[in-house]
């Protein structure tokens, strides 16, 4: 069933409410999600170039400019296929530092190259994860990085010559209980290592000079993601960490590295620590910042303290310090807002000057870019959820953050799901508001920045409290006068599809239609895909499957188990090369959805986690805008070239937009007994979805 059913499956009364009319100019697609037109800007050790990423005959690749001459920048790259999404300077100020993946395979690939010219170096074999861990003014030509080659789940401790590839091993990283993170000194040596532990806790570990490893203090599970080690100050004694054991925000404190001893330098009794600024001359804290509804700096001295008073006068938007030359003379300093898209500039400090660098998005300077509105939601049992409100265009007369009438909403749902929701420029909520919706993103417990308490409320609530929080900022929405309570809209990525389908499974009165990219419907497979050195932590956080109980609670709380209550129209896409989101458990849920509901179903077979190359994103962002648009009643803008260049395989809903059935296919999933029509969820023979499970006999089902 496709998505030309999804007219009459998503109007409650069969017709599709009528597109808004809004006499504010559309923004397309492509200005809002397209490749950048410069963005990523990095400053060289000296200060005298500036490094970044800019399109190169339509694929992202690195370019540089000399701040003498800001109007000639060349290109240094020059990728055809992927592009380059990261990198960093070498220490010698001469090579540039990339890690490329395979179509999204996860395993990154280190490369070098040459500022003045010349190919590319690959420093590090395919198939590979390599992750940079530190550069030093100290060792100009060498890189350090943890390289899984040798061992799949423990990652060594790797010194990389950048110029002629030559390596050593800094630390060999045993098993059974290798190390998860490490941190170095400004010497590129091994100082410390974070060891989970079999319970989900973990303990810091320090390595003396010959690499002998001593317990430092344990990291209890409740703080195992607040409390992270940052960096070692220029004298090796100390070394400065987001901590928040024995307290409840995560603070930033200094410690002794001898003997543990730690001293608060940066608090706020509201919210975590979340960022801090370092001297790059000696990794002194200059700065720290904190982030409830929006993020505030706190200066660590008189100095910072005037840089950021001159930011915050000659800024329209928020700042954040995204590079600084070794001698901390010459910053980049990225501006943003609900309503600016990001621009670069050059900050001289020496001479209080800012000079722009470059727009990100030039295309958005004079469109029509709507304000973003933070809001605290009660929750059933109490908690505070900080959520964020974006209005359809035109529809606030009075400019009082509520609608004039009860709009079309959107609930956008964060990925992670421990991270955040955060005030600033958002183009997934400037599309949608653009083409006639509202959009609610709710930092549900379990999200970061709030507290340990808020973020371990999340614990084993997947699909639980975490889905209830979402269900509660929707009633929210009703009570105040912002949404219609009949067309309301679940979308995410990752952890925001999971919500997706668990919303759509398990509250399909709440929700008119949903969409997930890259979901993980069945948490008993991903926990059993889950690399060795993070399993014991997400049995603790999710659900432990090595008990009867614990798989129970997985079992309940995954919706490829209960795919067939999925009855409104539902958009089902993934990239083929996510390790997380195996293919067959797609087929399987649209087997199980296609009987009873409109489905779209996509697979894009050269992308993974993301969908990295501009042709990919737009074209199932074209298709998104179309399930919308027949679901809610919006806008929407053409396809026009959406579909040019993209890799996309379309298994449902082809004929529903205008030039996606050229890359319509016939898919064949594993065949599943359905069940009678009157068969309760989880008896095995109907309701939820009767299929294999990794350690569970596959009954009834054919494989």
């Amino acid at each position: 069933m496709g998505l030309a059913f999804a007219v009459a499956a998503c109007g409650r009364d069969g017709v599709r409410a009528p597109t808004p009319e809004i006499a504010q100019p559309s923004i397309s697609r492509a200005d809002l999600f397209g490749d950048p037109v410069r963005t990523g800007g990095q400053l060289s050790p000296r200060g005298d170039m500036v490094a970044f990423l800019a399109p190169r005959d339509g694929v992202m690749n690195l370019w540089v400019l000399s701040v003498d001459a800001m109007d000639q920048a060349r290109p240094v790259t020059d990728d055809r296929v992927r592009g380059i999404r990261s990198f960093a300077w070498a220490a010698d100020g001469a090579t540039l530092l990339y890690l490329q993946d395979e179509r999204g395979d996860e395993n990154f690939q280190l490369y070098s190259v040459d500022v003045a010219g010349g190919a590319p170096r690959a420093l590090t074999q395919a198939g590979a994860r390599a992750e940079i861990l530190g550069v030093s003014a100290n060792d100009p030509g060498g890189v350090v990085i943890a390289l899984n080659q040798r061992n799949a789940v423990w990652a060594d401790v790797v010194r990389v010559d950048v110029r002629s590839g030559e390596r050593s091993v800094l630390l060999r990283n045993t098993g059974p209980r290798g190390f998860a993170r490490f941190v170095l000194d400004r010497e590129n040596r091994v100082r410390l290592g974070v060891r989970p532990l079999e319970d989900g806790s973990a303990e810091l570990v320090r390595f003396d000079e010959r690499g002998r490893a001593t317990a430092l203090f344990p990291i209890p599970l409740e703080d195992t993601m607040s409390a992270i080690p940052i960096a070692f100050e220029a004298d090796g004694r100390n070394f400065l960490m987001l901590d928040s054991t024995g307290r409840d925000r995560t603070a930033l404190v200094r410690v002794d590295a001898e003997t543990g001893v730690k001293t608060v330098i940066g608090e706020s009794a509201r919210a975590d620590v979340v960022d801090v600024w370092l001297n790059p001359a000696n990794n002194a804290a200059e700065a720290f910042a904190t982030e409830y509804l929006r993020r505030e700096w706190r200066s660590l001295n008189p100095e910072t303290q005037a840089d950021i008073e001159f930011l915050d006068r000659n800024l329209a938007g928020d700042f954040s310090i995204v590079s600084r030359s070794a001698d901390n003379g010459r910053w980049i300093v990225v501006e943003e807002g609900p309503a600016i898209a990001a621009r670069s500039h050059l900050y001289d400090r020496n001479g209080r000057r800012l000079t722009l660098l470059f727009r990100h998005r030039p295309a958005l300077d004079q469109a029509p870019l709507q304000p973003m509105t933070p809001v605290e939601i009660e929750a059933r049992d109490g908690l505070t959820l900080v959520s964020y409100l974006t209005l359809p265009i035109g529809s606030d007369a009075n400019g009082d953050a509520r609608p004039e009438e009860p709009q079309p909403l959107v609930v956008a749902v964060h990925d992670g799901p421990w991270s955040r929701d955060s005030y600033g420029f958002n183009a997934l909520h400037q599309w949608l508001a653009n083409r006639g919706y509202a959009v609610l993103s709710v930092n549900f417990r379990g999200s970061n920045g709030f507290g340990k308490a808020f973020l371990n409320a999340g614990n084993r609530e997947w699909g639980g409290r975490m889905q209830e929080d979402l269900l509660d900022a929707v009633q929210w929405a009703v009570a105040n006068g912002v949404a219609q309570p009949d067309r309301v809209a679940i979308v995410g990525a990752g952890f925001g599809g999971y919500t997706a389908l668990s919303g759509l499974a398990g509250a399909p009165d709440q929700f008119r239609c949903g969409a997930s990219y890259g979901a993980q419907p069945n948490l008993l497979s991903l926990l059993d895909r889950a690399p060795a050195s993070a399993r014991d932590e997400l049995y603790a956080r999710i659900g432990d499957p090595r008990t009867p109980e614990g798989r129970q609670l997985l079992r309940d709380r995954s919706p490829y188990f209960r795919a067939t209550q999925i009855r409104t129209p539902f958009l089902l896409a993934l990239g083929a090369r996510d390790p997380r989101t195996p293919r067959a458990e797609s087929d399987q849920l649209a087997l199980a959805i296609r009987p009873r509901g409109a489905l779209t179903y996509l697979s894009f077979p050269e992308e993974g986690r993301d969908l990295v190359r501009q042709q990919n994103r737009l074209s199932y962002l074209a298709v998104l805008e179309h399930f919308l648009g027949d679901c809610l009643g919006g806008r929407v803008e053409p396809v026009g070239a959406s579909f040019e260049g993209a890799a996309i395989h379309v298994f449902d809903g082809a004929v529903n937009v205008p030039g996606l059935s050229a890359f319509a296919r016939r898919v064949a999933p594993p065949v599943v007994q359905e069940a009678p029509a009157d068969a309760e969820p989880g008896d095995g023979a109907g309701g939820a979805l009767d299929v294999f499970v990794p350690g569970e006999s596959p009954g009834e089902t054919q494989n």
